[in-house]
């Protein structure tokens, strides 16, 4: 579909999580065998390949497989976990709010990026 899942499953019970959910087992995806490294990854994109985003966001949704959608700049927004956080303001322009944010402590909205090279200039003279 175009769309792409993160995978960061470093530790072995989020590992192992992960090869159960694309239904392997340790003896076919061994996490430490770097020689096997390259056919593993062969193997993984294929499994990958077999469904859409959406679709692995939501199978490995509530398990701790770190599987993530890769959202779209238009997507990352509203996805409730962001929107929860106000991790997205509106200046504008839809872009990142600052980070980190501490408790008790303002934090200035970013200002949206100059429209022009012209206006750009100006504020750097």
């Amino acid at each position: 579909d175009g769309g792409f899942v993160a995978v960061g499953a470093l530790e072995p019970q989020f590992y192992a999580a992960l090869i159960a959910g694309l239904g392997l087992t340790p003896d076919e995806a061994p996490q430490f065998d770097m020689a096997g490294w390259p056919a593993l990854h062969a193997r993984f994109e294929a499994l990958f390949a077999t469904r859409d985003r959406d679709d692995w966001a939501a199978h490995f949704d509530g398990t701790d497989a770190c599987v993530t959608p890769v959202l779209t700049m238009g997507e990352a927004p509203q996805h409730p976990h962001n929107a929860a956080r106000a991790t997205f303001v509106d200046q504008g322009v839809m872009q990142p709010a600052p980070a980190p944010r501490f408790d008790g402590q303002a934090t200035p909205a970013p200002q949206p990026p100059p429209l022009t090279l012209d206006d750009a200039r100006s504020r750097w003279a």
